[in-house]
């Protein structure tokens, strides 16, 4: 302490001596006097020095800030997919910067260029709390993106439902590849995986506004309605996000970045990746495969009230199981008019009927892309005894391949899905989110052959054929004929702006996306 003072001590009299104070007394007067002019200059020589590395110092640090909010250069290890400039429809956009970087090296020396970032004014925070299973929650995330970017808002890494029937715990990160999800989008909105600490006190203090969109709106809504609410309050929490944008009368910009999210920043875990292809592998090594998305669990059953071939034992375990869940809405369901209406999921057995109508290959396999089906192996045996390779991930892989997968229903059924994206053949029995979203997934990858099973004309045809009406070649000739046209091909979407839950949905044929003939759309190889 006492050397430390008298550094300081000595500094002080020399800043002293400096500006023309005389500390050392009258006696000394002329000693100080004859060296006073010398002591100045090197005084004055320390004082350049020191502001000069003080200068340099403040401008070092300046540069670092600025370079370090132009560029994230801790991006992800890698983008695969489709490049940015694929689906970049913003040249000109007036409310932003393009900001060009230099590419991001990785350790191995591969050079991978990250798109551009957007610079724009924040109107405020975006969180999201997805709801339903995992192919609902995929297609919000694809809206929720493009509303943040279209009202210029920083997104959250989106919240997955954790509460509904399937109970699964997985969070984003989880599920998808998080890091590529936020770099390969960060030329059109900005995306934090949680909030700024100060907000996100306030948010733990209830400083924030919470509510559902309005379901199937269009941009508008959200420029008058929820950007006002955006602005004022900061942080704005959307509850409830399923089917809240509207499939039809979009700007262009928005649709295809709804398709870019999907078809490329939603890419899986590599975990996930890994195991789904190693799936693929050992089907594709037995031959070829179709995909059959076997709609028949419990859930699903009890959920749309449809009990065709069930005993009366199971009907009243479906109906208990309906009214144990408030949110299902309807309650008292007649199952055969619904089924006659073609609003049913189809039996197995009635999907056996119709695979070998339509001449499916009887030495194909049939991977079953579902969760367990309800009535086990009893309802199974028609289908299994006319196509006799069925299998489902659990019986191609040993189980310690799918320990980490178990009770996470979401993550099982991404497996599922990225089989069925490879598969000869998908064929769904309902026409569900997962459905719908793998069929214009399918599109995109090239028309890829989808059945679409149309269950009214169906069913009615299987009742013919059972009851005798219709002989199996009568039978099957029209099947044939009714399914002729309904392969995943081109076609445009069906609009009924009155009824857009009637209508086609935008996931299931995203055609401003799709390399149409008389529409070309750039799409990586």
């Amino acid at each position: 302490m006492m050397l430390r003072w008298g550094k300081e001590h000595d500094h002080e009299s020399e800043e002293m001596e400096v500006i023309g104070f005389n500390v050392l007394g009258s006696g000394d007067e002329g000693v100080i006097k004859s060296n006073n002019n010398k002591r100045l200059v090197i005084r004055s020589s320390r004082i350049k020095v020191w502001m000069a590395r003080a200068i340099t110092t403040v401008l070092i640090w300046t540069s670092v800030v600025q370079i370090m909010s132009i560029g994230e250069l801790w991006g992800p290890r890698f983008l695969k997919g489709m490049p940015y400039y694929c689906f970049n429809h913003h040249p000109s956009d007036s409310s932003s910067q393009a900001i060009v970087e230099k590419p991001f090296v990785l350790p191995h020396n591969r050079a991978i260029v990250l798109p551009p970032k957007r610079i724009y004014k924040n109107n405020g925070y975006l969180v999201v709390s997805c709801n339903g299973g995992l192919n609902q929650m995929r297609a919000a995330i694809c809206d929720m993106v493009a509303i943040a970017r279209h009202l210029n808002a920083t997104l959250i890494v989106p919240e997955l439902d954790k509460t509904s029937f399937w109970a699964d715990p997985s969070e984003f990160q989880d599920i998808f590849d998080v890091d590529n999800f936020i770099a390969s989008l960060r030329d059109e909105v900005r995306i934090l995986k949680q909030l700024p600490p100060r907000l996100e006190r306030r948010v733990k203090l209830g400083l924030f506004h919470s509510l559902p969109p309005v379901s199937w709106s269009g941009i508008s809504y959200y420029e008058k309605q929820i950007l006002p609410l955006l602005r004022n309050h900061k942080v704005l929490h959307l509850n409830r996000t399923d089917a809240r944008l509207a499939n039809n009368g979009l700007p262009p910009e928005i649709q295809r970045l709804r398709c870019r999210v999907n078809f490329q920043a939603l890419r899986f875990t590599s975990q996930i990746e890994e195991l789904g292809r190693r799936i693929v592998s050992i089907l594709r090594s037995r031959g070829p495969f179709l995909v059959l998305h076997l709609r028949y669990e419990m859930d699903m059953l009890a959920f749309s009230g449809c009990t065709h071939g069930c005993d009366s034992k199971e009907v009243e375990e479906l109906t208990r199981m309906r009214y144990a869940y408030p949110w299902w809405k309807e309650k008292v369901i007649n199952s055969e008019l619904k089924r006659q209406d073609g609003l049913c999921p189809l039996t197995p057995e009635e999907i056996a009927l119709i695979l070998t109508a339509l001449g499916i290959d009887q030495t194909y396999q049939v991977y079953i892309a579902a969760g367990e089906i309800y009535g086990g192996r009893r309802r199974m045996q028609n289908l299994l005894s006319a196509f006799p390779n069925v299998v489902r991930k659990e019986t191609l892989l040993e189980p310690s391949d799918l320990m980490y997968f178990q009770n996470h229903s979401s993550q099982m059924a991404a497996l599922d899905y990225l089989v069925s994206l490879e598969s000869d053949i998908f064929i769904p029995t309902y026409d569900g989110n997962m459905a719908k979203v793998v069929e214009g997934h399918r599109r995109f990858l090239g028309f890829k052959k989808t059945i679409q099973l149309d269950r009214k004309i169906l069913v009615r045809l299987i009742d013919q054929y059972n009851n005798g009406s219709l002989s199996w070649d009568e039978f099957s000739d029209v099947v044939k004929k009714v399914h002729a046209n309904r392969m995943g091909s081109q076609k445009r979407r069906v609009v009924i702006p009155e009824r857009p839950k009637e209508e086609d949905y935008f996931y299931s044929n995203p055609q401003e996306c799709l390399q149409l003939q008389d529409e070309p759309l750039m799409r990586s190889t």
